[in-house]
This record gives structure tokens, sequence and C-alpha cells, in this order.
């Protein structure tokens, strides 16, 4: 980044001037880049991952972007996807054989535990491990001799629970074990999981690095051999690329990345510090609060906070519930986060449909949780909505 602060880094896209002196990159909307001759062309397919040949593989709209992530991961190289779980799945088939055994922990992300449990297991023949990743004894004895992936989610979901990425990642190469985290909670800004030692950080760009809601991507990001390798067999084959244009708004969504991010932060935690302090409350999952259990390993590996807080009401009834949850005017109800907009969600809702009572149970969540997205409004307007809401139950 030739020393530059990253704000100053993510708002220029790069060395030259764009034709006509354009400030903004074109948007390259073809399908197929033409060679001069034969030779040319026998050049480019000896080194696919450098070259322009087809979208499917390298487009320049999404280069640029691929560049920019790779830099601030501290990464070699990334791809974009055409979603978060184009992203995941990628990641999963490059690590994965029939037979091999994964070790993740219990609060990731939805779809990628049903990628897992309701695909690769009946068509792989895999083992899944589920612990709680709080202690880096469960992840030692965890390991079997046919341990090909341990897939992190740090903070997880809804619980916002950490695992000590550095320990992971060394106890992994030392068992020759690949190791993946889905970076999205903390974004690029907050959190660099390759500098501590893991192999692949993935990205769903819907969230904070698009920041806008109107786009849906992917990304994953690692050193040259790995993304080498992912480039000619899960993401070529398997055609999950990003549309020029997806690309061209995640630039877009780039220049602005830190700056969002630190106000999310702000936000977030007077968000969090007033409901922590609420009476009808009974408990804020949140690594910015001291009082959360893992505060001082979110300290260690996380430079920031940002605007997702999950959050338990004082009531498992579901009428109440639904009350605080319709409550809301300011707060949107809606299934991401990461944009610009505040949203509300109730895992039950989701979760009540893809696992049994007991599982449900077992994740460590009530019909009272919440999740917030806390966006760009007013952090004052925001407690006040969550307020008078809360004062209906």
């Amino acid at each position: 980044m030739n020393e530059k602060k990253i704000e100053t880094f993510l708002s220029h896209d790069g060395k030259k001037a764009h034709s006509h002196g354009a400030v903004v990159p074109p948007i390259y909307q073809n399908s197929l880049f033409t060679m001069k001759d034969w030779d040319d062309i026998d050049k480019a397919f000896d080194d696919r991952t450098n070259n322009y040949i087809y979208s499917r593989g390298n487009n320049p709209s999404a280069k640029i972007v691929e560049d920019k992530l790779a830099t601030i991961c501290g990464g070699d190289s990334a791809k974009l996807f055409a979603s978060g779980m184009g992203a995941v799945s990628a990641v999963m088939l490059s690590c994965i054989q029939k037979g091999s055994h994964v070790i993740t922990v219990k609060n990731i992300y939805g779809p990628a535990n049903n990628l897992l449990q309701s695909y690769f297991k009946p068509k792989f023949d895999i083992e899944i491990t589920y612990i709680s990743g709080t202690d880096i004894a469960e992840f030692e004895n965890a390991i079997q001799p046919n341990t090909s992936l341990i897939y992190l989610e740090s903070p997880s979901s809804v619980v916002l629970s950490l695992q000590d990425i550095e320990a992971v990642a060394r106890l992994a190469k030392k068992h020759q074990i690949k190791t993946a985290i889905d970076n999205t909670w903390a974004s690029p800004i907050f959190q660099k999981p390759l500098k501590f030692g893991i192999d692949f950080e993935i990205h769903s760009c819907s969230k904070y690095i698009g920041g806008h809601s109107d786009v849906v991507a992917g990304a994953v990001i690692g050193d040259k051999a790995d993304m080498e390798s992912l480039f000619t067999k899960e993401f070529e084959l398997f055609g999950a690329k990003i549309a020029p244009f997806e690309a061209w708004l995640l630039l877009r969504s780039l220049r602005t990345l830190k700056i969002r991010m630190d106000q999310h932060q702000k936000s977030g935690l007077a968000v969090a510090d007033f409901l922590e302090n609420h009476p009808k409350i009974a408990k804020v999952n949140f690594p910015g609060l001291k009082s959360f259990p893992q505060y001082e390993l979110a300290k260690k590996q996380m430079s920031g906070t940002t605007g997702l807080i999950s959050f338990q009401l004082k009531t498992a009834d579901l009428d109440k519930a639904k009350s605080f949850f319709n409550g809301l005017e300011l707060f949107q109800i809606g299934v991401s986060w990461g944009g610009h907009e505040s949203l509300i969600y109730a895992p039950a809702i989701s979760y009540l449909k893809e696992l049994n009572e007991d599982q449900f149970k077992g994740l460590g969540i009530s019909l009272g949780d919440m999740r917030i997205s806390v966006g760009l409004e007013s952090a004052e307007d925001l407690i006040n909505d969550l307020s008078q809401s809360l004062s209906k139950i």
C-alpha cells in the first residue's frame, strides 16, 4: 500500500489514468477477450489465472476489486464469486474429498452448515465434528487422521462467539490441515485472519464490503498456490463467477469501506451499551462490550467491532417478542445485514424451520433472541426507536 492509509488506498482505482481521464473505471461488460495471433492466445492459456481470455475466468472489472481485497486482507490473490455461498462452496470443495473429516463451530452460517450436513455428508460420506470453538483443546481433541478442514466463523452467527484464530492456525499447520474462516462480521478493516496463518479468508460481499444492499457477491482470499488451485478447479469449473456490473458496484463500495466501518463501529457500540443497560434485555452478545466473555481475545485479534449485535429479551413469550419485533419503526425487517440501513431479524424464524427442537436449544438461542444490524442512521434515533418498542413489552 506504499505506506498509505487504507482509506487512501481504497479511494484510488489504480496507478494509470483510465480512458479519457475517467475518474471511475469503465465496466468491462464483455464475455471474451480477443488476441492478436496464435502465439498470443497460446501463451495466455499457459497462464489462465493471470490472463483475460473469457469472463468466466478473469474480467478487468472484477480484477481491480480482487487486487484491492488481496492487498487489504494481506493475501497473494483473491477471487470474487456470484454470492457468499459460491465462495464458501468453492473453499469447502477444495479442502475435502470422499471420507474427509471437517471440524467446525456450532454457530456457523445456516446455509454453510446445511451444505456440510445435507449435501457433502451424504454425497461424499464426510464426517463433521461440531465444537463451541472457545477452547483450543476442543480443536486438538477433535482432530482425526482424515481431518482435512477446520472451518471457522469468528465472531460466529447469532451468539458472536470467538475462536482464537492464531492458535487454531498454528495447530492446523502442525497437522497439515487446511483452515478457512468466514470473516464477514469483522470485515477486512477490523480483522486480518491471513496474517494469523489462516489459509482461506471468506467474505459475503453482500454485507459490509458491498454496504449498500444492492449487490450479492462473495470473495475468497489466500496465498498464491491455494488460489491458483481454487481458480483452475472450483472457480472455473463450477462457474460461480461475478458479473462485471456487480464487481463495479463493489469497487464503488470499497472507496467508502473504511469510513463506513468506522461509523458502524461507533454506532454499534452506542446501541450495544444502551441494550446492555436496559431492564428488559437479559443478555447482549457483542465483542465490543467489556462484559463480553471473550473481550480480551477480541482486542487481541480484532482492531475494531462492527454494527451486528444479538441480544435476548427478558421473555420467551412469542407474542411479546413479536410485539417488540413489529413495533420498531427505523429498524426494517430483513434477513441480511451490513448495509446502510438498520435491520432486525429473529433467528428463531429460520432456525425452527431448519432444525428440530433439540438442535435449536443446542445452539443456545431462544424465541427471545434478536439480531440487529446497526446502519448509518443517527445512533440516537436508533436508540430511541429501540426504547419505544421495548416499552411495549
